[in-house]
């Protein structure tokens, strides 16, 4: 990478009323770096992803099961999520912004 980079992320007041926003912030070659934005979910969403994901919670809270144990999770919390590890997010709440940094 030869030049920087630079931008801000959305609000959490940005956030959409029901499901899930997500804009990609920033891609190399290596990973790809992208903000969530929550609303309140109609139900629960399972995942399975072919990469490795780090997130973190940076405004609001929710719920995400792993591995058969659920996580609370508010501002500052943070969770690695190693490729083909099933996942659930189970709640959200309105406004719950989070950072995503995934391998590719």
């Amino acid at each position: 990478m030869t030049a920087t980079a630079h931008g801000r992320l959305a609000a959490p007041t940005t956030a959409p009323r029901n499901g899930e926003r997500v804009d990609e912030v920033a891609r190399t070659p290596r990973f790809v770096v992208e903000q969530i934005s929550s609303g309140v979910l109609d139900a629960p969403v399972d995942y399975l992803q072919a990469d490795d994901e780090w997130v973190v919670v940076l405004a609001g809270r929710a719920t995400l099961e792993v591995g058969g144990e659920s996580l609370e999770l508010t501002a500052g919390d943070w969770v690695l999520l190693p490729a083909g590890v099933p996942h659930r997010l189970v709640r959200t709440e309105r406004g719950t912004s989070w950072l995503a940094v995934t391998s590719t």
